[in-house]
């Protein structure tokens, strides 16, 4: 065989691989997200099912248990509230009308949250409540 037809060979199979990595990477990436949910949108929500809950940690529902803790996370509007419970490591952030992220699951009527799925958000030092807890 020619060498210059090896080297055609050889620039066509390197360029396939790497097309067909490049459709796997794509692939994987989209099907392993998933949409941040409200709990104004787990209304309907299904046993079993997973999803990816966003809110605040309603005032006066934290109640710290021998395996995690149990909240309530609300929409931002407040108009709707779910019960979670939560397994896993808690970080110091977390507390009363914070911003979080959980994975959680539907059992019965409360939300478990996969273990140390938890993710607080930290407010931003622009935020009219940060401005405030700042000169305080």
């Amino acid at each position: 065989m020619q060498p210059a037809r090896k080297r055609k060979i050889r620039l066509v199979v390197a360029l396939s691989a790497a097309v067909m990595l490049a459709v796997a990477l794509v692939y994987t990436s989209v099907s392993s997200s998933s949409k941040a949910v409200s709990p104004s949108q787990l209304v309907i929500a299904q046993v079993g099912q997973s999803y990816q809950l966003t809110g605040k940690v309603e005032d006066g529902s934290v109640r710290t248990t021998p395996d995690g803790v149990d909240f309530r996370v609300r929409d931002r509007d407040g108009s709707t509230s779910v019960p979670v419970s939560y397994t896993g490591v808690v970080s110091d952030a977390f507390r009363e009308d914070r911003e979080v992220i959980v994975k959680v699951r539907k059992e019965g009527a409360t939300f478990v949250g996969e273990h140390d799925s938890l993710i607080t958000k930290c407010p931003s030092k622009f935020t009219e409540d940060a401005t405030k807890s700042q000169k305080s």
